[in-house]
């Protein structure tokens, strides 16, 4: 049986006009502007963070990054994740994550994670750290990136 447009009056398919209403009306919903006060925030432009360029590994895989972060004021929980990677793996290990206070000083940071031992090794490595606020819109928290850093450091036994 050939397909048939929605408009169709075929008898043995009938279309719901509640059904096409509805249908019209959350595809209005979904396109309409958002308002103002349902907007995600700029992004903080002035937000800066750094990693410490020498970080360190203990003989049980317990790995401690830090660095210090500079955020202005949101209006949902901020947190600074970190991940490490080594060699020319492109495999990244989650290093903890803390709670940042963003009100326009700057802060120390230091997160610390345990891998298995042997995951990594003292040497050249390469960290990635964000700052990251989780915006309430509409009930769900929306990621609000406020900085993110790159950067090779240098991991030493601890």
């Amino acid at each position: 049986m050939p397909l048939r447009s929605l408009h169709s009056p075929h008898p043995t398919r009938p279309v719901s006009r509640a059904l096409a209403t509805a249908a019209g009306a959350a595809l209005l919903l979904l396109t309409a502007p958002v308002s103002a006060a349902t907007a995600a925030p700029a992004p903080d432009e002035t937000a800066t963070l750094t990693v410490a360029p020498i970080a360190t590994i203990a003989s049980d895989g317990t790995v401690t990054l830090s660095g210090t972060y500079r955020c202005l004021p949101g209006t949902g929980p901020v947190f600074i994740s970190s991940s490490v990677s080594q060699g020319s793996s492109d495999v990244r290990f989650g290093i903890g994550g803390s709670r940042a206070v963003c009100d326009g000083a700057k802060h120390t940071w230091q997160n610390t994670g345990r891998l298995e031992p042997d995951t990594l090794e003292p040497g050249p490595a390469r960290v990635e750290a964000t700052v990251l606020e989780l915006h309430p819109l509409g009930g769900l928290p929306l990621p609000i990136l406020h900085a993110v850093r790159e950067q090779r450091i240098t991991l030493t036994a601890a």
